[in-house]
């Protein structure tokens, strides 16, 4: 019997004799093998961005607005939330571990020679809790502040940096408007979230001290928003039912009548964006499962033309004592080796791919090594599987018919 590493010798030496159709017939097994490690890549890093924002956001929490849903006379009737609305909320639905009334406007934030524009969030110490803030330096807001409009606020660290470079801002005065504050804390950076959006720049003041001396509402009571923190990510649904629920009945509207309110789960939409990346991946996957089919009908021609050009050799193998065995092994082997190099090549190009993929995605591919053995694992299946067929008709040839092939 003749040894198995004489049996690749010769099964590799038939490759290297055609290396431009050996390259052209192993293209698909590249595509498809690429295709494997860029979705696993593109489809891991992009979760894992989806992941980190949603924990820079925080968890398990959702946004009730107001709305304005059309009258029956075709206008829009103006309606608002209120703190008021907050309070039942946090009162009567079980779900809710957190409720943080909210008022934003854009404004100037000004200290000495230094300003800033950015965001002003009126609120309670409940924001912190709902959007999972933490504090680096002095203290957060307090419920004291909120019941005394008390003109203090906590910073975001893009803030703080722009305002006070290199001095420390605890105590310093700045002015929004008109109107002092006194720096009172800093908050821990979080970064970028969605679409580049600096959750650092901003800074949070008592809600009362925003409805009396930010806003222009004559409703000193109104608010933009209510953030809600369920008291776990599968109660959502359930608190988001009790709120529609109970803002229907307090503001009066009738069965039939459109909300006035939209009730918004981030997590939700975060679950949506993991959605399409999955989409994308598996786009991606089938693609690579045709292009491996492809490439294996293309090993199988190749194999079967190679059987009938060097059938004379297979004759002459034969007749020198190899046996049925020999024969389909030395075929097998250099389909399995075609595979193998289209599967190393496919690993540099899927590499490549990923790379590209995510500078457009936004999000830092992941190379797993479970990834990278599947694709070289799905590269041998197909050698193996394709090659069976041609490796079995060249074992099967009669020595003596082979001889007399020219």
């Amino acid at each position: 019997m003749t040894s198995p590493l004489e049996i690749l010798r010769v099964a590799l030496r038939a490759l290297r004799g055609n290396k431009t159709r050996s390259f052209l017939t192993t293209l698909g097994i590249i595509i498809g093998v690429a295709a494997v490690i860029a979705a696993f890549a593109v489809g891991h890093g992009a979760n894992k961005v989806i992941e980190e924002q949603i924990s820079s956001l925080g968890s398990n929490f959702m946004f009730v607005f107001p709305e304005s849903p059309p009258s029956l006379s075709g206008a829009s009737t103006s309606r608002y939330l209120t703190d008021a609305d907050a309070e039942a909320i946090e009162r009567e639905c079980s779900g809710a571990e957190a409720v943080a009334p909210t008022v934003e406007s854009t404004e100037q934030m000004i200290y000495g020679n230094a300003n800033a524009g950015t965001t002003i969030s009126g609120s309670t110490p409940s924001y912190s809790v709902v959007r999972e803030w933490r504090i680096e330096l002095g203290r957060d807001l307090l419920q004291s502040d909120v019941r005394a409009a008390a003109k203090v606020c906590v910073l975001g660290r893009t803030v703080a940096d722009k305002l006070f470079e290199g001095e420390d801002p605890i105590g310093r005065i700045v002015r929004i408007r008109t109107v002092p504050f006194a720096v009172v804390g800093i908050f821990a950076s979080k970064g970028q979230a969605m679409g580049g959006w600096d959750q650092d720049d901003f800074a949070l003041i008592p809600l009362t001290t925003a409805q009396r001396r930010l806003t222009r509402s004559g409703n000193t009571g109104r608010v933009n928003s209510i953030m809600v923190k369920g008291v776990s990510m599968r109660a959502l649904d359930y608190l988001a039912l009790q709120i529609t629920d109970l803002l229907r009945e307090r503001h009066r509207i009738r069965p039939g009548n459109p909300d006035d309110f939209r009730v918004w789960n981030i997590s939700q939409v975060l679950e949506a964006q993991r959605k399409a990346t999955n989409t994308m991946s598996l786009l991606l996957g089938s693609i690579a499962v045709i292009s491996l089919v492809v490439g294996g009908i293309g090993i199988m021609n190749i194999m079967l033309v190679s059987v009938t050009e060097r059938t004379r050799e297979i004759g002459i193998r034969m007749a020198v004592g190899a046996k049925s065995g020999d024969i389909r092994l030395q075929f097998l082997i250099e389909a399995t080796t075609l595979s193998l190099l289209g599967g190393a090549l496919g690993v540099c190009v899927g590499v490549a791919a990923a790379h590209g993929l995510a500078k457009i995605m936004q999000s830092p591919p992941i190379f797993g090594p479970g990834s990278i053995a599947l694709a070289f694992f799905f590269s041998a299946m197909v050698g193996i599987g394709f090659g069976f067929y041609p490796a079995w008709r060249a074992s099967r040839l009669n020595p003596i018919d082979a001889l007399k092939r020219e």
